[in-house]
């Protein structure tokens, strides 16, 4: 499994965040009978619920109250994080995204019926916003009020979220 972190700045339309996305490549060898539930029931075991099932929206849009995770289990994609400037992945079954409070991403391009599961921390209801201008500074002081999360949602206590989130935030302060 390798770990990659994507850093993102506030591009003036979308905040983005001073946390990474953390991207965990083949992170799961997911069967082929039911690897949604799989993976749905490994996230709640770490507190993340609240989950669906689906591929990304292809327009840019992001989160102001929660984090999301995001766990491909069919297919592969592009996926387009931080805004019109921002940064490509490419994601395939198996692989996980961390995505921070205030992240845009959208989908580019979607291969062998991509599909992922998605989930929240304590199940936090999620917002949506396009980027437009009216949503600031609402959306700014929303991110700023999201906690981190108690548990990595793959590796619960331990893990890159962990290290990594926890890491960046003492660093801050």
């Amino acid at each position: 499994m390798q770990i990659e972190q994507v850093y993102l700045e506030d591009d003036g339309k979308f905040p983005n965040s001073d946390l990474p996305v953390l991207v965990y490549k083949s992170v799961w060898k997911l069967s082929y009978l039911f690897p949604s539930s799989f993976i749905i029931r490994h996230f709640e075991k770490n507190g993340w619920t609240n989950a669906w099932r689906s591929g990304v929206y292809d327009y840019h849009h992001y989160h102001s109250t929660t984090h999301e995770v995001l766990a491909v289990y069919k297919g592969k994609a592009k996926l387009l994080l931080g805004g019109s400037k921002g940064r490509v992945i490419e994601v395939k079954k198996g692989d996980v995204l961390l995505i921070p409070a205030g992240v845009a991403h959208k989908c580019l391009e979607a291969k062998n019926d991509f599909r992922c599961v998605g989930a929240y921390p304590k199940g936090h209801e999620y917002d949506m916003n396009y980027g437009k201008q009216d949503e600031r500074p609402t959306t700014d002081i929303n991110i700023q009020q999201v906690s981190l999360p108690t548990k990595d949602p793959v590796f619960g206590t331990k893990g890159p979220m962990i290290e990594q989130w926890v890491k960046q935030e003492c660093l801050a302060v």
